[in-house]
């Protein structure tokens, strides 16, 4: 292991070196969630975990050969709300007598979907198996079997280290690249990519102007939307919000917009477009993330603020309608003097979803005068 690795972790290099082993054990995890392949969790319950997506006729046989009576499908408490569970606040468990494809649909992801048998309490290594669901950006619902016999060459991880894999993540970002790249609105700016946080991707800063780090510097968390940033999709504001905000910063003295990958508010791309789905039959943005068993939003923003300092940021002006960001950015040590809002088009396709941000998750809106002048 490096030395710099070393001192990202802050470690000594006997501890330095199972962290970073703990790291790439959740890495591979994470590939194999994401192709379709089963992983082992070792612990005092040790677990088979696949992802619900993956099941086939293939991976059904080979866990029904496995499981005798003993597998389950495990749920995330929104999910179990859907289902009908209505005061259900913690992730469980459903036995499942036998590997029903149909059943685990109904269950894991059809609207019209109700709770069919008791819900138990969910081990550490169920626990972690959804975990990885969440990590690997997959439909947040696992098929566990006991996990004493796993076939052979599966990959093994323990609980612990899916459970310390963000953080570490967050503590372990740093640059890798930096270059001039004119924009449109903003043609004075420079994009510092991080290999790091909590997604699966880089991370990019995009540094516009000369912004004065000695004072408090203009600021945008914006999440990736690739319908929004790169199509122009008309059912969010993102794209004029990170265009306008490029442009405002540039007129405006600078700043920076960190673009991070949290694609559907944490939850993926495709989860986003199961819930654009959803969104299509009549659910708003929330409902919809709910029905696929998400809570109000899974970002995390510990690693923006990391990035930020490592570009010499102490203060900041936020340009942001989330007041989480605010919040997340201050418990990260970050001085937030200010919080202005980012503009975008309000239009009849999008004012529903703008809507159920303003009243379900506190953003800073005001859609009144549009509503009336729509009515």
């Amino acid at each position: 292991m490096s030395v710099a690795m070393q001192s990202h972790l802050n470690l000594d290099p006997a501890a330095g070196r199972e962290q970073v082993r703990d790291q790439i054990d959740v890495e591979r995890a994470l590939a194999e969630i994401r192709a379709g392949r089963p992983v082992a969790l070792h612990g005092a319950d040790p677990v088979l975990a696949l992802s619900v997506e993956a099941l086939d006729a293939g991976t059904t046989a080979t866990l029904a050969a496995l499981a005798g009576t003993g597998a389950r499908l495990v749920l995330p408490a929104p999910r179990l709300r859907r289902l009908g569970l209505a005061d259900r606040t913690e992730a469980g468990a459903v036995a499942l007598p036998a590997l029903d494809p149909a059943r685990i649909e109904t269950l894991s992801l059809r609207l019209d979907g109700r709770i069919d048998a008791p819900v138990a309490p969910v081990s550490p290594g169920d626990a972690a198996a959804l975990a990885l669901m969440a990590l690997a950006q997959v439909l947040p619902a696992v098929i566990v079997v006991p996990g004493e016999a796993v076939p052979p060459g599966t990959l093994a991880v323990t609980p612990e280290a899916v459970f310390a894999y963000p953080a570490r993540q967050a503590a372990g970002l740093r640059p890798v690249s930096r270059a001039p790249v004119p924009l449109a609105s903003a043609p004075d700016s420079e994009f510092v990519v991080f290999r790091g946080g909590e997604g699966l991707r880089d991370q990019v800063a995009v540094v516009i102007g000369r912004p004065d780090l000695s004072a408090p510097v203009a600021v945008r968390l914006h999440s990736a939307c690739l319908t929004g940033d790169l199509f122009g999709s008309l059912k969010c504001d993102c794209g004029d919000q990170l265009r306008g905000t490029a442009g405002w910063m540039a007129q405006h003295g600078g700043g920076i917009v960190l673009y991070l990958d949290q694609e559907g508010r944490g939850n993926g791309l495709a989860n986003k477009i199961r819930a654009y789905d959803l969104q299509a039959r009549g659910l708003d943005t929330y409902e919809a993330d709910e029905a696929l068993g998400f809570g109000l939003d899974q970002r995390r923003f510990d690693f923006a603020a990391a990035m930020l300092k490592a570009l010499g940021v102490t203060a900041v002006r936020l340009v942001s309608n989330n007041p989480e960001k605010a919040a997340s950015l201050e418990a990260a040590g970050l001085r937030v003097v200010e919080t202005q809002r980012a503009l975008g088009r309000v239009t009849p396709e999008n004012i529903r979803y703008l809507t159920a941000k303003r009243d379900r998750a506190g953003h800073a809106l005001e859609l009144d005068a549009f509503a009336c002048r729509d009515a």
